[in-house]
């Protein structure tokens, strides 16, 4: 008698097979809601819970700077875009130059950057709250500093480019309080 091959190996593959996938993940109770409505993506979540219920405390007063800083940044972008002439006046007590292009274009990026501070008004992500404040911070050293070398060069002091300066310095140290403020450790208890 001849000896009978076995037949070959087959393998399964279940990371392929969705219909195996999907007994697998009710097997181990995730994919589903529990009890509370969350959702589980993988067991590890289900068993260690919910990251929110660990959220980092918040300084005092953080939400009410985000909202704030995204009313501002709002505001002074559509004064840039439907009113140029008049922004321009309001800062430098004279007339604007020959075009009102560069500041419409001041006012598109300004309203880019407010749709940023709006979003992150609504995150619990640390890093994503430390990156919006950091932006602010750098957009007012350059208003800052840009503002600063206008004035010198007209050789004029203008009030309002004054009280653009004197909040600008307020803005950014605000911007660099709640900054290091929400990436501070917090302390052992």
């Amino acid at each position: 008698m001849a000896a009978k091959q076995p037949p070959p190996l087959m393998k399964k593959h279940s990371q392929t097979d969705l219909v195996s996938r999907l007994k697998t993940r009710k097997i181990l109770g995730v994919g589903g809601e529990d009890d509370d409505g969350e959702v589980h993506r993988s067991k590890i979540s289900q068993v260690l819970g919910n990251e929110i219920k660990f959220a980092v405390r918040e300084p005092l007063g953080l939400r009410v700077w985000q909202l704030v800083s995204a009313v501002m940044f709002s505001g002074v972008a559509i004064m840039a875009l439907a009113f140029p002439d008049q922004l321009y006046d309001t800062v430098f007590d004279e007339e604007a130059a020959s075009s009102k292009t560069p500041i419409r274009l001041y006012g598109g990026a300004l309203l880019s950057i407010s749709l940023i501070m709006w979003n992150a008004l609504y995150t619990a992500e640390k890093v994503i709250i430390r990156w919006t404040l950091l932006t602010e911070a750098c957009y007012f050293a350059v208003q800052f500093l840009v503002t600063t070398v206008s004035l010198v060069e007209s050789s004029r002091i203008a009030t309002g480019a004054v009280l653009l300066l004197v909040s600008r310095a307020l803005f950014i140290l605000i911007s660099i309080y709640y900054y290091y403020q929400v990436g501070r450790r917090p302390k052992k208890v």
